[in-house]
């Protein structure tokens, strides 16, 4: 037999059994139920394949069935423990850094860097949390609501008028794309952005992939688009310092003109960089993929549900009638404007309890700890579908109903029940950006057009975020409020 090919055999199949062994010898008594599954692979592949046919709620309600909330099994080459509910969540949400850390798979870990929030737990995580906070607070939004607004217009300039018919989903992660790069990075249209749209798709397609760095495979194009992005990074980080140090003189270099120039002018007392340059790249990356691509995914669903639902078309269309007629012809919208948009935001909220663009997220598990009755040792990965409560008829009575309404009250759920933006210490410091560019799409789109589904079949995948079959196509007709 080839010796190459029984190298290959032992890397793939013995030495994932042999970590698997070494990690769960000493605690073998009180491990939680569950199958390993396939070497190296476990249940990757059947996880994977619930994800691209839209039946991974139900590959958690069986597993869920099979062996209760708490369950061990094999993801991605690391023993795994699978936690549900909400008393998952709580524990998750709410445990010390010196027990769950963050971290997420492999293919997230070596395509985003390590240095992301995602990653970081403890002092580093709040550092740079309160980094991002400093640009993402809506006090230094409210500022950025006319950026957006004319990004949008600029958009639907030109993607929409004119047109009969569009895919939504591909305009809006188009959309929000030139959003984020222009707030994120400070870079607008151009040849510097359209190279930045084509490598942070890839990025996205090869995220969440099997780690293997082979020439042919999503994750190996995935690392090359990364290591690309973070050459032209750099760039921009040399260039806004020089910008920065101008600044006296220049009066378009600032420091809160984008998220950039806004991590590289932050200090210590001592006077010292608060964010090394690996931090800022980091997490400029997973800010980029996660906000573009949660942002318009949610766009997207908004608009999929006022095709089908014309008395919540109706209500919404009023809220923005309202606005509008208090506009100036061609008048930017406000902070105060986006403040009246209640029942809009209400929709967004029960859009993201019913189809949540994140699914699962992951933890690493820094010292061996008991949940409920079980040992989860040192070394494994916690995995758990936060989403699920949403769903819950215990949180959300008659749970498969689009209610708007849930979202009258202050808290709508019980604690760590409704998990959109995360919980504890872990909300997303993103969630009032994503807000803002929400409203004001919504607002020109309600303003400017009228649509309808071209086509019943609007079903939609994860992969590992939802993407429609047809790209959610729609007929369009121009209107004025």
């Amino acid at each position: 037999m080839n010796p190459e090919y029984i190298f290959t055999l032992f890397i793939l199949i013995v030495l994932p059994l042999l970590y698997l062994l070494i990690l769960t010898k000493k605690t073998h008594k009180n491990l939680p139920p569950g199958s390993w599954g396939l070497p190296f692979l476990g249940q990757t592949l059947s996880f994977l394949r619930a994800m691209r046919t839209n039946t991974a709620e139900n590959w958690v309600q069986e597993r869920v069935k099979k062996y209760g909330p708490v369950s061990k099994f094999n993801f991605l080459g690391t023993p795994t423990v699978f936690l549900h509910g909400q008393a998952a969540n709580k524990f998750i949400y709410t445990c010390d850094c010196n027990t769950l850390a963050n971290q997420q798979p492999t293919s997230v870990r070596r395509v985003m860097g390590e240095r992301n929030i995602m990653e970081l737990s403890g002092i580093d995580h709040k550092r740079v949390r309160g980094a991002l906070v400093s640009f993402l607070k809506p006090e230094v939004l409210k500022q950025y609501v006319g950026r957006m607004d004319e990004e949008v217009r600029k958009h639907m300039e030109m993607h929409w008028h004119g047109k009969e018919q569009v895919q939504a989903m591909p305009l809006m992660k188009s959309l929000t794309f030139n959003i984020m790069s222009s707030l994120i990075f400070g870079v607008e249209q151009g040849a510097r952005r359209d190279a930045f749209v084509e490598h942070f798709q890839h990025i996205i397609n090869g995220v969440l992939s099997m780690p293997v760095n082979l020439p042919f495979t999503r994750f190996n194009r995935s690392l090359r688009a990364s290591a690309k992005v973070r050459v032209m990074v750099k760039e921009l980080l040399r260039e806004k310092r020089q910008a920065l140090k101008q600044q006296h003189t220049s009066a378009a270099a600032s420091a809160n003109q984008d998220l950039i120039s806004c991590l590289i002018s932050l200090r210590n007392e001592d006077d010292s960089v608060l964010l090394t340059d690996e931090e800022i790249i980091d997490n400029a990356l997973v800010i980029m993929v996660a906000g573009h691509d949660t942002s318009s995914i949610l766009i997207t669903f908004m608009i999929r549900l006022l095709a089908n639902d014309p008395s919540v078309y109706a209500t919404i269309v009023q809220e923005h009638e309202e606005i509008a007629k208090n506009k100036a012809s061609g008048e930017l919208l406000t902070w105060e404007d986006l403040a009246k948009m209640k029942y809009t935001w209400r929709v967004a909220m029960e859009t993201l309890r019913i189809t949540p663009p994140v699914f699962c997220s992951f933890r690493k598990v820094l010292t061996d700890f008991e949940y409920e009755g079980y040992i989860i040792p040192k070394g494994w990965q916690v995995m758990w579908a936060a989403c699920m409560t949403q769903m819950d008829e215990k949180n959300f009575p008659d749970p498969s109903k689009f209610d708007a309404t849930r979202f009258e009250k202050q808290s709508p759920s019980p604690p760590f029940s409704f998990v959109a933006f995360g919980g504890g210490s872990r909300m997303c410091p993103g969630n009032e950006f994503a807000r803002i560019e929400t409203l004001v799409t919504l607002h020109y789109l309600l303003s400017k057009f009228t649509w309808k589904l071209s086509c019943r079949n609007n079903s939609f995948f994860r992969d590992p975020m939802p993407v429609f079959n047809d790209g959610l196509s729609i007929h369009i007709k121009p209107r004025k409020l």
